[in-house]
């Protein structure tokens, strides 16, 4: 029976990646320290035989007894409202953290997967970004808290596979969205819904014409999956590569919904990227992975989830 690490596993990512692994036969040992991940998320595997919870904060230590197989390396806060919230705690988290989980990883032998982001590409010059396209980061503005940590982590894993021949892995996530997303998480496609299930306007940010592109969580959570069982050393992009402007988002939530939320447009924030889009032809060449779950579709999930969150 594989036994697996997953640092952060009550966040978003993390609890959906708690699910898929005990599906598959997984010993889970999930370690979160929560001041961004939710109980709530685990709630429902708390007394699974093959489940642990440990608070704990990964940047001071991490000890787990017993043979490991496997760590999934999702600690981090991952929306601009958490890491401009916790600046410090992002950054020593993506350094200090990531050093302790690739040490324990080599202490035990296990294969190490690190949760990248887009957001290493930075406000990119070239779409869609490649992984090996370098990015464009403003190491000193508000967002290179979260941008450079995840820089660095994925150059200190890097080094781990190279010096030490550690197995590791690099997934750069693209915007995911789903169930377990945070009502207040301040993501695009969160924001919108819960705007408009109020009847609050909707935030746009510019003139909305800054382009993202939605993966739902169910397609990504299975191209981690497969990037785990892989032999896939170089970063791999995981997202959706249809590509919508923020106001087009805005208007399909609206319509879904059914409501009358006006669109409110307020002032760009600092280093906000204009485009981003992935180009997956690594993933799907080497994971035979592409997403399958379209737009409409799972907002629809979403849209059902925060409904019941709501209420």
């Amino acid at each position: 029976m594989p036994r697996t690490l997953i640092t952060g596993g009550a966040g978003f990512l993390g609890s959906h990646l708690c699910n898929r692994l005990l599906q598959e036969g997984h010993e889970i040992i999930c370690m979160d320290n929560l001041i961004t991940g939710d109980p709530e998320n685990v709630a429902h595997v708390i007394g699974h035989e093959r489940f642990r919870f440990i608070k704990c904060d990964v940047t001071e230590y991490i000890f787990v007894e017993g043979p490991l197989d496997s760590i999934l390396h999702f600690a981090s806060p991952a929306s601009p409202v958490d890491y401009l919230k916790y600046p410090i705690q992002t950054l020593k988290v993506g350094a200090l953290g990531t050093h302790k989980a690739l040490g324990l990883a080599k202490a035990k032998g296990a294969t190490f997967l690190l949760a990248s982001t887009s957001e290493v590409y930075g406000d990119p010059l070239v779409s869609p970004q490649r992984e090996d396209y370098w990015g464009n980061v403003n190491s000193v503005g508000p967002r290179g808290v979260y941008d450079e940590a995840k820089r660095f982590a994925e150059a200190m894993t890097m080094a781990y596979h190279r010096a030490h021949g550690l197995d590791t892995r690099i997934v750069r996530i693209f915007n995911t969205y789903g169930p377990r997303q945070r009502l207040n998480d301040g993501r695009v496609v969160s924001n919108f819904i819960v705007q408009a299930l109020k009847g609050e306007p909707i935030t746009v940010y510019g003139d909305g014409s800054q382009t993202r592109s939605f993966c739902y969580v169910d397609d990504m959570i299975e191209g981690i999956f497969r990037l785990l069982l892989s032999r896939e050393h170089e970063p791999v992009n995981l997202g959706n590569p249809h590509e919508v402007s923020v106001l087009e988002l805005a208007h399909l939530v609206k319509q879904l919904i059914g409501s009358g939320s006006p669109v409110e447009f307020r002032p760009l924030p600092i280093d906000d990227p204009k485009v981003r889009r992935p180009d997956i032809s690594r993933a799907m060449e080497r994971l035979g992975w592409r997403p399958k779950v379209d737009l409409k579709a799972g907002l629809m999930q979403t849209i059902e989830y925060f409904q019941k969150k709501l209420s």
